[in-house]
């Protein structure tokens, strides 16, 4: 007995000497040892000398678990069980880690050497990263929250942009098609940015996914794969953004299409990017950078890398509709939406320098300076260009001497402008127009005491009262052209006097043009009334100074060229409209304090030589309190009645 247990070690040892000769790989002595127990069932004990698995291929092991090397890339990687069985998940991270430990570990060996070992782990690596980049970005897909409009408009706080709209759609109505039975509604003041505190929570991508893209990230992060991570979370996070710029009516276009479109349409769109800027970088944006930093916290590098990569896209396409505006044709009708625009973007230059702080968001935030200061000067030269306008309109003259839409429409423009003062003083307050142009020379010593936006009203409104000055030359009837710069002027200063234009412009330019209304009235009177006037004099009768001896004849030809004058000028003026009531009245009080006392005097002391002939109410058509009523009938912008209650006016 005891001679088989030596013959059976020797037998061991032998095959335990041929496998240490040989020098083999543990592969191969794993097959050896099996291939030599099969000859001969006294060996199977020896495969106890088959070593354990080193840490290198328990991580091999669990990686190729999911990505057997025998699998055909055309069936792509089975899916790691990260919702159904977070265990093995783990189990393969943890496989990650040891990897990454074992390359960084094996990567010291002295250079020039060749290991095996290390190329293997290399190997690995690359398979365990290509195969964490894959999952990172199929569960930012999976878990990215889809956003639509209600979500996105309310997230925000939106108090001051509904009532600025809402306002700002009134002016519009109002400035483009003006009623002169309402004002101008006013903006609200614009708030200028605060802080992130102001950023607003939305959930882009559900928080329970948020633990394993960090780990993932982690990972990735760790074995140098960075540029690889930031590829994979930026173009999927770009998608989402550009899918969200889409719900904000933020569209792809070129500054070709942009100048195409008709303004209608675009100021639709204007309006549509002032709501969208400030949800894209107080909700959207901002949402980004909280994401970046949770799922990359351990690197700062890369989270700011990863946020400015996202990010940039979808800022310079909501950017770059504003510069397609900026370049536009100029025209009066887009100043208060490129107003907004600058107000809007101006707004958030705090939010986005907190947003990109570093050097890597610099470029980003010098295209917005960029951007915000082609607004500012888009905003400048469409002002210039209105006001070249102004000065070049030759539309026809009003009907009846009425105001004219164009002085409705610089008015209810110069009211809104008040609106943007701070805007405008900022932009303007290095301009110089030249203030000779259109202005009158008494006024020249206000340009150095008001604000540049009082300065360029100032301005304006002078072009405009010249303008006045020309169209009113346009009536033939001067008694009309001093009707005409009545109305006129008087809505001008109803409208600087009754708005903030007056803290512009100042008490003693409302003092001038009211006095300037009054030289308007007196020359109103001169023109209109001294021919009739004259007939009411008593020089050219006869009798030599006594009303006795008067001429009866010429007495019938006063009294006839009275009645003639009067009748005609009832027949025109009654046409013609003064919208003031309080001018209208004063007006025809002007006008009966002149007339009716000169024809009450003139009939009682010359009446009696005709009321006692034939045919005498051919010339004494009208008592005084005829005349009175009569003039009553002025200005109302219709024709006056035929038929009075005493008297007939003739056709």
């Amino acid at each position: 007995m005891a001679a088989t247990i030596d013959g059976d070690e020797r037998v061991i040892a032998a095959a335990q000497q041929i496998l240490k000769s040989l020098g083999t790989t543990k592969a191969d002595t794993k097959d050896m040892i099996l291939i030599l127990s099969n000859f001969d069932n006294r060996l199977s004990t020896i495969t106890d000398l088959i070593p354990g698995p080193t840490p290198l291929e328990s991580a091999e092991q669990v990686l190729f678990r999911w990505d057997p090397p025998s699998h055909s890339a055309a069936h792509g990687p089975a899916p790691l069980p990260w919702d159904d069985s977070p265990d093995e998940a783990s189990d393969y991270l943890a496989a990650v880690d040891d990897v990454i430990r074992l390359a960084g570990a094996l990567s010291l060996t002295p250079a020039g050497e060749i290991d095996p070992v290390s190329d293997r782990a290399e190997s690995l690596l690359q398979l365990a990263m290509a195969r964490l980049e894959d999952e990172f970005r199929h569960l930012l897909i999976r878990n990215t929250v889809p956003l639509d409009a209600p979500r996105l408009y309310g997230s925000i706080r939106r108090a001051s942009f509904a009532s600025t709209e809402d306002d700002f759609d009134a002016s519009l109505e109002e400035e483009f098609h003006p009623d002169p039975d309402q004002e101008t509604p006013r903006f609200t003041d614009r708030p200028r940015a605060h802080s992130a505190s102001d950023f607003c929570a939305v959930e882009l991508v559900r928080p329970d996914s948020i633990a394993d893209l960090r780990e993932i990230a982690d990972r990735m992060i760790r074995a140098r794969y960075e540029k690889e991570l930031c590829q994979a979370y930026s173009s999927v996070r770009r998608d989402a953004l550009d899918e969200s710029l889409s719900v904000l009516g933020i569209d792809r276009l070129s500054i070709e299409e942009v100048q195409k479109i008709e303004w209608s349409a675009l100021d639709d769109k204007m309006k549509k990017w002032i709501q969208a800027l400030k949800i894209v970088v107080r909700v959207l944006l901002a949402g980004e950078k909280r994401l970046c930093e949770t799922i990359f916290s351990g690197s700062h590098p890369i989270k700011e890398i990863c946020f400015v990569e996202t990010a940039k896209g979808s800022l310079m396409q909501v950017l770059n509709f504003a510069e397609a505006i900026a370049i536009s044709r100029r025209s009066s009708e887009k100043l208060f939406r490129i107003l907004d625009m600058y107000d809007a973007l101006a707004e958030l230059m705090p939010d986005l320098r907190f947003l990109f702080p570093d050097d890597s968001g610099d470029f980003i935030y010098g295209e917005t300076e960029a951007i915000l200061s082609a607004l500012g000067e888009a905003a400048k030269g469409t002002f210039a260009e209105f006001e070249n306008a102004v000065q070049r309109e030759t539309s026809a003259r009003s009907q009846g001497g009425e105001i004219h839409p164009l002085t409705r429409y610089v008015m209810n423009y110069a009211r809104l402008l008040v609106d943007y003062s701070n805007t405008l003083n900022d932009l303007l307050c290095e301009d110089n127009p030249n203030p000779s142009i259109g202005h009158r020379e008494e006024e020249l010593s206000y340009l150095k005491e008001i604000t540049p936006l009082g300065r360029r009203i100032l301005l304006l409104i002078s072009s405009l009262e010249s303008n006045l000055e020309e169209k009113a030359k346009l009536y033939e009837d001067a008694a009309m052209q001093y009707i005409f710069l009545m109305n006129n002027i008087l809505y001008i200063v109803k409208k600087v006097k009754d708005s903030e234009l007056r803290e512009l412009l100042g008490d003693l330019w409302v003092r001038k043009r009211r006095g300037q209304v009054r030289q308007y009235a007196t020359s109103y009177l001169r023109a209109s009334w001294s021919r009739v006037l004259s007939c009411l004099k008593d020089e050219g009768l006869g009798g030599g100074g006594s009303s006795s001896n008067v001429s009866k004849v010429a007495l019938k030809d006063r009294f006839k060229n009275f009645n003639h004058g009067f009748e005609e000028i009832y027949r025109n003026q009654t046409t013609w409209k003064v919208q003031d009531s309080q001018l209208r009245e004063e007006l025809r009080l002007s006008i009966s304090d002149k007339v009716i006392p000169a024809y009450r005097s003139f009939l009682g002391r010359f009446g009696g030589h005709l009321e006692s002939g034939r045919h005498a109410g051919k010339y004494i058509k009208y008592t005084a309190d005829d005349l009175e009523n009569l003039l009553l009938d002025l200005f109302e912008g219709s024709p006056g009645p035929l038929n009075h209650p005493k008297r007939k006016i003739s056709t």
